[in-house]
């Protein structure tokens, strides 16, 4: 086994030089379009120029992009560990930010100073709170819930909360076509106004009419002495 200091690192010449793979298939233009978009090598320029004053120039741009492609192709599998410990450093990062800026504004001898070192703090706790609630619904997504709620008031007074189905709906499911469902509710509602009458009048007899007969009969033909006595001309 060799020691760490007999294994000499390989440098290439141009770090910033992006190594492209050239398919039997593909032209060189067109290996250097499909690179040109993929989402890993624009976010790998935009890290490359922010990174320099944490760890210098020496990252290699075909590794940066690789790297960010791994990680990339784990997330689509369903691994979001690097999400999760990602937005986990956010928030511990903000937190400082808010603890150093809170404690600097403390040391502030003018008021207007104080306020915006504590403003800029009050800001950086705010963005913490926010990447720890992303932080929980990426670990622990809210799934929509929908409850069919019937409040009864008195009276006959009903308020539905949610979708209720109609009867238009239920007779579309069971196939019967919109004329069909009006028909049957005219039909339906004529035959109650008959049966019921309206506005709660009684219900029509349907019998057939009796014959009159002169059973227990109590009102009798006036007979003449009530007629008038003088006659007409």
């Amino acid at each position: 086994m060799k020691k760490s200091a007999d294994v000499v690192p390989v440098i290439p010449t141009n770090l910033k030089t992006l190594q492209v793979a050239q398919l039997p298939h593909q032209t060189q233009a067109q290996a250097l379009a499909g690179v040109s978009l993929l989402p890993a090598f624009h976010a790998a320029t935009v890290i490359d120029t922010y990174q320099a004053n944490l760890i210098g120039e020496g990252v290699e741009m075909t590794a940066l992009v690789e790297a960010l492609q791994e990680s990339t192709d784990k997330t689509k599998a369903g691994d979001l560990s690097t999400l999760e410990a990602m937005l986990l450093g956010q928030a511990s990062a903000l937190q400082t930010i808010f603890s150093s800026l809170a404690k600097r504004a403390q040391q502030q001898e003018y008021q207007k100073h104080l306020e915006a070192f504590l403003g800029l703090a009050l800001k950086a706790q705010a963005q913490s709170r926010a990447t720890i609630s992303a932080l929980v619904e990426l670990k622990y997504p809210r799934h929509a819930l929908f409850v069919k709620q019937a409040n009864i008031a008195q009276g006959h007074q009903q308020v539905n909360n949610g979708q209720v189905p109609t009867q238009e709906d239920a007779s579309t499911e069971r196939g019967e076509s919109p004329k069909d469902l009006f028909a049957e509710q005219f039909k339906s509602e004529h035959n109650e106004l008959l049966e019921e009458g309206a506005y709660g009048s009684p219900q029509m007899d349907s019998r057939t009419t009796p014959a009159t007969t002169r059973n227990d009969s109590k009102v009798e033909t006036l007979g003449t002495i009530h007629r008038s006595q003088k006659r007409r001309r």
